[in-house]
């Protein structure tokens, strides 16, 4: 209902009457004022008086109501410890596919190999659960779908040239822009669910405790809506899961890689392999060819570009 409201202020020009909303709505005048009354409460700026409701600024905060059909499946926190935590319980439980935890903060954001992923206000930060219908061998072409549509729709919003980092790192002139993070929980022979959590430098400044990333903002200039940003990848990702088997996933998020063809060192909870990444192979491990030549297939590890 609160979508539908907004919907028809911002599609009115001056003054909408609470009969007229009323009507359009199919519900009482009074349940028209209860809902907006709670916008108000959660930041809507909309202007009350004898004549009707005017819209005259809305938060930049993703709440449910934001995302139309999608809306039944959005869970919107204004601070949590960790949105895969809570992904990981509503998969457990069963949740549709498709359905996104998002937080405004995280007190404890999961990062890489258990590193904390800092998320400061401004940020953008979300888990999707995904129950694909692959095995677990095919598990990691949804994290390179996720990373590179994200690369597309970045490039496509705000005309920068985003890059994908192996093994799921979007960077913008090899500074760090997003993260991406996923979990699975797998049978023998099929997924039960991934969920790919994603971290977004957005209208924050991750360079006080992390020098090498960047933000949207500071790229830019300007502010992003975040409401805009996750709206456009959440419809561009939702497509590209249902029009595509991603079998030539790989291939296609190769064309935004910025890792080939340069040396890099991959860092392991155990080793430390340097080379010069020469592929990525079709399950998503990093190729190098080592100092004496040979080659050597990494599946998992930290990248730094030399």
């Amino acid at each position: 209902m609160k979508g539908q409201i907004l919907n028809i202020l911002r599609t009115e020009i001056g003054v909408v009457s609470g009969g007229a909303l009323s009507m359009q709505l199919g519900v009482s005048r009074v349940s028209v004022w209860k809902h907006i009354k709670k916008l108000q409460e959660v930041g809507y700026d909309i202007r009350t008086s004898p004549r009707g409701y005017l819209l005259i600024g809305s938060p930049d905060i993703p709440y449910p109501w934001e995302f139309g059909e999608l809306a039944p499946k959005i869970h919107y926190f204004d601070e949590v410890g960790s949105t895969m935590d809570i992904a990981r319980d509503l998969a457990r439980n069963r949740c549709p596919h498709f359905t996104v935890v998002i937080a405004g903060r995280q007190k404890k954001g999961k990062g890489r190999l258990k590193r904390t992923w800092l998320s400061s206000e401004g940020g953008l930060y979300f888990t999707i659960v995904i129950r694909p219908k692959v095995p677990p061998a095919f598990s990691s072409r949804i994290n390179f779908a996720a990373s590179m549509i994200l690369a597309k729709t970045l490039r496509r919003m705000f005309n920068i040239h985003a890059m994908v980092k192996w093994p799921n790192d979007i960077l913008v002139e090899d500074r760090k822009v997003s993260g991406l993070l996923s979990e699975m929980d797998a049978e023998m022979d099929m997924v039960n669910f991934i969920n790919i959590g994603l971290g977004i430098n957005v209208n924050n400044d991750p360079t006080l405790h992390e020098p090498a990333a960047t933000s949207l903002k500071k790229i830019l200039g300007r502010e992003v809506s975040r409401k805009d940003l996750l709206r456009t990848f959440l419809d561009d990702f939702e497509h590209a899961l249902n029009e595509s088997d991603l079998e030539h996933i790989v291939f296609d998020w190769k064309r935004y890689a910025g890792t080939l063809n340069r040396h890099v060192r991959i860092v392991t909870s155990h080793e430390v392999w340097e080379g010069l990444a020469v592929d990525v192979d079709e399950n998503g491990a990093l190729v190098l060819k080592l100092a004496d030549g040979s080659l050597k297939r990494i599946i998992y590890g930290d990248c730094f570009h030399d």
